[in-house]
């Protein structure tokens, strides 16, 4: 049996488990490149590139949001939505902790610990999107179906545009 020709990762895992079809996509990773760089170096849009962001609210309860490559999450909306005070980025021990990723690697699928998910409402209109697959320089190509199917994600409309 020959070696798959990218990482396996808690991610890949966590979609082979579960019978989800993905295509894999490797592209060189830089530091802070962001959804620009992997937008371009696959050729796609950078809207159907997906980020996988790691939040905690005032009471340290640690959350994921999936958002658009080419749009922010407005914490104030999204922090109302959920019913608490304050939300927050993680830093990056505490999301490694919580993922068991790297930044610049975090999937939401395969996570250390069972986190709620918070989606973009737009997401779902796509027909395919490019998430991280569990490493840097590593995106997984599938349906965002599969975002509310085995991740349970909550939609929401929390993106505004970059300031």
């Amino acid at each position: 049996m020959s070696k798959p020709d990218f990482p396996v990762t808690p991610g890949v895992r966590f979609l082979r488990d579960h019978g989800i079809s993905f295509i894999p996509h490797l592209y060189s990773y830089e530091e802070h490149g962001g959804t620009k760089l992997s937008a371009g170096a696959l050729g796609v849009p950078e809207h159907e590139i997906i980020k996988t962001l790691v939040f905690e609210t005032e009471s340290r309860k640690v959350l994921l949001v999936l958002m658009h490559g080419d749009r922010e999450v407005s914490t104030k909306e999204l922090a109302r939505l959920i019913g608490v005070k304050r939300i927050e980025p993680c830093d990056a021990m505490t999301a490694q902790r919580a993922t068991g990723y790297i930044f610049g690697g975090t999937s939401p699928f395969g996570t250390r610990t069972v986190l709620p998910v918070y989606a973009e409402r737009s997401i779902f209109a796509l027909s395919k999107i490019y998430i991280n697959g569990g490493k840097r320089g590593f995106l997984v190509e599938l349906d965002p179906v599969v975002l509310k199917t085995h991740l349970h994600a909550t939609e929401v409309d929390v993106a505004i545009l970059p300031s």
